[in-house]
């Protein structure tokens, strides 16, 4: 093959790709007797493969990612044009999209003010654990150093947030892992039993969940405890919402005992839950927030780490010191198709008021999903906030017992079959991967949101009757 291509000869796609592609979280055994499923084409929430076949795409490309929908002409030219102006420079030196998307990007995160770009979330939350240990040694005499991480959260697949990693079905045969990572429990109200807490509700039990944090950094000592890292609603975990009084709770743990709160948005930024960001549903005031996927809507590779300036300030608070600042490097952090990206998506997010549409489209989808609760035992809960929401299958609702995970991924694959593409919490916790997962691009109309909801309806009397 010389790597020209016809497009009428996807054949020669397949061939390359069963000879030469390692896909993600794929067991590529199944393509000795199949061939992979090959994305050629998308527009505003439709995908076509190689075979013609169109979908709805439920999933945002697979991972929360495509919040603007595909096939945004604008965001494609102004990639062009920047790369056309200058492709890159080392993140040492500015540019004119970086400097004009950090800008932007900080007018709607009060309270932050600093933005530090990197290649993927996983690397943008590696970045925080990095500047927390700096901190230590810089502050605490190197004590303050353990970072806590929560249960069910995921934070990225570095051997460094695999530390970090509360999903043991993603950490499993990759250790040893990095030490001073400390993991506390869950705060699932569906799952309460599993933490002893089941006499409670509403925000007597949010409060509990957050005082077991309390528990653990007494147990470690509060002068080794640097960082507390939470995602703002669960996602790979089950797509948990924390209950009332937890965010408050935790929040004054964290200022009494000087423990730095990172919020990682790398799934839930920059729209998903109907606002800028998750944090901003729950009054949170961090000190670090990560963001990557919807950053761009996909069209660019582009991660961030945003802080504030009292965190930023502990960085060039001594000048004559040559160790003293965040020796720290990017190589794709300079490149500037991606923030050139994300400005344009940013304005497609405010001129097509996308939050108050994710909003409301969640609002139609959670009603949806709880009409199907009533019909189908099999759905023991439904959670979730904005365009960003699960249906978490039980075999039965007095016990709480999860389905089979082979009955959740065939639901996943009836919805496929109807054109629908949906997820399914795959590989993260052990006989817990049962909750069906949305997360429709925030340009998504009722009849999307329709028809989505009616293939799972479908599909659940197909497996189940």
């Amino acid at each position: 093959m010389d790597g020209t291509f016809n497009e009428n000869d996807l054949s020669r796609v397949v061939e390359a790709d069963k000879a030469h592609l390692w896909h993600h979280l794929f067991q590529h055994k199944a393509l000795e007797t199949s061939d992979p499923r090959i994305i050629v084409e998308g527009k505003d929430m439709r995908v076509w493969d190689q075979n013609g076949k169109e979908f709805l795409d439920a999933v945002s490309g697979g991972v929360w990612t495509v919040n603007v929908g595909y096939g945004r002409e604008s965001i494609a030219k102004a990639v062009y044009e920047q790369l056309m102006k200058v492709c890159y420079f080392a993140n040492s030196a500015g540019s004119i999209p970086g400097s004009l998307f950090a800008q932007k990007l900080i007018s709607k995160m009060p309270g932050m003010s600093r933005v530090y770009y990197t290649n993927s979330g996983s690397e943008a939350n590696e970045k925080v654990f990095k500047m927390v240990r700096q901190i230590a040694h810089k502050r605490y005499g190197g004590k303050k150093t353990k970072i806590l991480y929560r249960d069910r959260d995921y934070h990225g697949s570095t051997l460094a947030t695999m530390s970090a990693g509360g999903q043991d079905e993603r950490t499993a045969q990759y250790g040893p892992f990095a030490p001073d990572f400390v993991r506390v429990p869950h705060c699932m109200e569906y799952r309460k039993h599993e933490l002893g807490l089941e006499d409670l509700s509403g925000e007597a039990f949010g409060q509990a969940c957050a005082d077991a944090i309390e528990e653990v950094i007494l147990r470690e000592g509060p002068e080794t405890v640097g960082l507390l890292c939470l995602e703002p609603v669960t996602a790979g975990g089950g797509v948990i919402e924390a209950p009332e009084g937890y965010w408050e709770r935790v929040q004054e743990i964290c200022k009494k005992y000087d423990v730095l709160l990172h919020i990682d948005e790398v799934v839930c930024g920059v729209g998903r839950t109907g606002t800028w960001f998750g944090y901003q549903q729950y009054g949170i005031k961090p000190d670090f927030v990560t963001m990557a996927k919807g950053v761009a809507s996909g069209y660019a590779a582009i991660a961030c780490m945003t802080t504030t300036e009292d965190v930023f300030d502990l960085f060039k608070d001594d000048a004559s010191d040559p160790m003293n600042y965040f020796r720290d490097i990017s190589t794709f952090g300079g490149c500037t198709a991606g923030p050139a990206a994300a400005l344009e998506n940013m304005r497609i997010i405010e001129d097509e008021d996308l939050l108050g549409n994710c909003a409301n489209m969640g609002d139609r989808m959670m009603g949806n999903l709880q009409a199907l609760m009533e019909k189908h035992k099999v759905i023991g809960d439904v959670r979730g906030k904005g365009l960003f929401l699960g249906a978490e299958l039980v075999a039965d609702r007095s016990t709480k017992e999860p389905v089979a995970e082979k009955l959740a991924q065939q639901v996943v694959a009836e919805c496929g079959a109807q054109g629908v593409i949906i997820g399914v919490t795959n590989r993260s916790i052990p006989s817990r991967n049962n909750t069906l997962c949305f997360s429709p691009a925030l340009i998504a109309t009722a009849d999307d949101i329709d028809k989505i909801t009616d293939s799972v309806d479908v599909a659940l009397t197909r497996v189940f009757g």
